[in-house]
């Protein structure tokens, strides 16, 4: 069966999968990343090492039809920066990392933390034109757990990928035929914004840490609002003081708040 795939590095498995499957891949679309957070790498390696035909600038209709016309039977999405146009004659299954209805958006990840969310998990739906509305082919849950963070719930997500991939290509026509509409319960998460990711350096520790672990791997703000200093950090853990280990204003290997103290991977002052 020919196909076609379409993202970024976030949600690779998919294209692997997809490979794993048997599927003549015709082509990889990808776009631009800061491969600082986000990356691109993986999956221009992977266009470079099986010899498919790699697209970086954003897909369009012509794109598409030129794809229906190579006899490509359905186009997977795993993650992309742009909207994927829709034709209604090339079937596109895009692969969302939540339980929809529920987290509709660009970025539910985050955000199931943020909300103490018990439960996640994978979608698989219909491309409509509108985000994330169309009807639902598969999906699988997981579990998230108090101490999770943005790379464990994103791994454990990414662990349902393989199996749900081979289902959806050994039995495509009949799923794609008996997909269901998403029914109630929808709801549309926003982008988060800088203050969905800054720590202040007077949050008691339960928040500044709800706060790292969401997005976890991706720039955090950290601000001294005492001197109104204000760093990016990426990698921050919140750590509690022990009653010998206070600490007292920014050093060049912890930053201090409410109770406790952040250490990070990589860090640059903003102002």
């Amino acid at each position: 069966m020919k196909t076609a795939y379409v993202g970024i590095d976030i949600l690779y498995p998919v294209l692997t999968s997809l490979y794993d499957t048997g599927c003549e891949i015709v082509r990889i679309f990808t776009c631009k990343t800061d491969n600082v957070t986000e990356f691109n790498t993986k999956t221009i390696a992977f266009a470079k090492a099986h010899d498919i035909p790699l697209q970086i600038e954003r897909i369009t209709e012509d794109d598409l039809y030129d794809l229906e016309y190579a006899g490509c039977r359905f186009l997977l999405a795993g993650g992309y920066y742009h909207r994927i146009p829709v034709t209604g004659t090339l079937p596109i299954v895009n692969t969302h990392p939540a339980l929809l209805p529920l987290g509709r958006g660009a970025w539910p990840m985050p955000l199931t933390i943020l909300k103490h969310l018990k439960e996640s998990g994978v979608t698989m739906h219909r491309m409509e034109a509108e985000l994330d509305t169309g009807d639902i082919i598969l999906q699988e849950r997981v579990p998230v757990y108090e101490d999770d963070d943005l790379k464990t719930l994103t791994a454990r997500q990414n662990s349902l990928i393989p199996d749900m991939v081979k289902r959806l290509v050994s039995d495509f026509d009949r799923l794609w035929a008996a997909a269901v509409p998403q029914g109630e319960g929808a709801e549309y998460w926003q982008m988060p914004k800088e203050r969905d990711w800054t720590v202040t350096s007077d949050m008691g520790f339960d928040e500044a840490d709800l706060i790292l672990r969401a997005f976890y791997g991706y720039e955090c703000v950290y601000l001294d609002t005492q001197s109104g200093e204000k760093y990016e950090i990426i990698d921050g853990r919140a750590h509690r003081n022990a009653p010998e280990d206070t600490v007292s204003g920014v050093s060049e290997e912890r930053f201090p708040f409410g109770g406790g103290y952040i250490t990070y991977g990589r860090c640059r002052r903003l102002n």
